[in-house]
């Protein structure tokens, strides 16, 4: 290893030391100059009266701890009123709560009651479905003339085929075409995705 000779050394803390020195100096100048004239203005007399008047007089201690008993006192009915307001919430969570699962129970009986009304009348269609194709094709097409065509066409779909073309070949051709055609648009606006 080489030695760093003298010429090639560099200076410590110098570039740091003037700048350290120059902040220092500017802040004596400042203070120099806000503070002479402050100190050469000296005191307001109206201060001077005011302080030494009021180091006459003594804190009343009464009044202290009639202040302190006051605060006292207004923290107590805070605290009190945040207490009541605290079981009030209790009182009112816990009634929301009961209403809640009367109304969750009140819900699942009536999913219950419509299921029923629900298979009782999928129980009366296909019992009146099994009626009408069962019938002679000539008496079934006399009955399904007088009925609307969307409620025909509801019974004809629910046949098997051969059943439904026995009736549809008995009726008149304006009703067999209407019905057809509920038929036919009966699932036209259903997704197909």
């Amino acid at each position: 290893m080489r030695s760093l000779q003298p010429a090639q050394r560099r200076p410590r803390g110098g570039v740091l030391t003037l700048i350290s020195a120059l902040m220092i100096s500017s802040a004596i100048i400042r203070l120099g100059l806000e503070a002479g004239p402050a100190l050469a203005r000296g005191p307001d007399p109206s201060e001077l009266s005011a302080h030494s008047a009021g180091s006459d007089e003594k804190p009343d201690m009464q009044t202290l701890l009639t202040e302190l008993l006051r605060r006292e006192a207004a923290v107590k009915h805070r605290e009190s009123a945040l207490r009541d307001r605290e079981r009030a919430l209790e009182i009112a969570n816990e009634a929301i709560s009961t209403r809640l699962s009367a109304l969750q129970e009140a819900e699942a009986s009536l999913r219950e009651t419509l299921a029923v009304a629900d298979k009782a009348a999928e129980n009366d269609l296909t019992r009146l479905t099994d009626v009408y194709q069962n019938m002679k094709p000539k008496d079934a097409a006399a009955l399904f003339e007088t009925m609307d065509p969307v409620f025909a066409a509801g019974f004809l779909s629910r046949m098997p085929p051969e059943a439904a073309a026995g009736v549809m070949a008995g009726l008149s051709p304006e009703a067999a075409y209407t019905i057809s055609v509920v038929m036919a648009g009966r699932n036209a606006n259903a997704p197909t995705e």
